[in-house]
């Protein structure tokens, strides 16, 4: 009927002053989450399990010494040239900068741009010995929410001293996480 509203009186659309959001850009077609791990590409066969680092330092190369048939990807998201998928696993410090890091990889990985990676999970490597400050506690909490599965692992002064990863007493978290992660298929 002409001058009807589509809408009820009650629910009438402000004539001035209302504020209507539209999205410019769909989200499925906007630009990926960026973060500072790079996509590289693999042939050849897999190892069960790729760490990457969030950032320099993170722990992974140790990690990686830890876990049968796993290799350090370094800072990168490794994908396979063939059909398949890498079964990944992120390790960050427990520091502000490794979690934002971290928090940054995991968005990448959530937006959907990855879809040969299969995210295992993400390793917290603590960045000092004793209690962490309540901030990062938080801030780890806050990432555990996003992650399919979280190791916060505790400081181990050994590894601080040099001692060989594989000749170290591991804390139980340590134990935990080696033995999950151990003899990994490739996907």
């Amino acid at each position: 009927m002409p001058g009807t509203s589509a809408y009820p009186a009650q629910q009438e659309r402000p004539r001035t002053g209302g504020f209507s959001a539209q999205a410019v850009i769909p989200a499925d077609q906007g630009p990926a989450p960026k973060s500072t791990l790079g996509v590289v590409t693999y042939h050849g066969r897999a190892p069960g399990l790729w760490l990457s680092s969030c950032h320099g330092g993170a722990g992974a190369s140790t990690l990686a010494a830890l876990i049968t048939n796993s290799v350090s990807a370094g800072r990168y998201w490794p994908t396979p040239a063939a059909a398949g998928q890498s079964q990944v696993l992120l390790v960050a410090r427990s520091h502000a900068a490794g979690l934002c890091a971290a928090q940054d990889a995991l968005r990448q990985w959530a937006a959907g741009v990855l879809p040969s990676v299969h995210l295992l999970g993400l390793a917290v490597v603590a960045d000092a010995p004793g209690r962490r400050p309540k901030p990062l506690a938080d801030l780890v909490h806050l990432i555990a929410g996003g992650v399919p599965q979280l190791w916060d692992l505790p400081w181990v002064e050994d590894f601080r001293l040099g001692d060989p990863p594989d000749r170290v007493k591991l804390p139980p978290a340590y134990s935990r996480l080696v033995r999950e992660m151990s003899g990994m298929d490739p996907a």
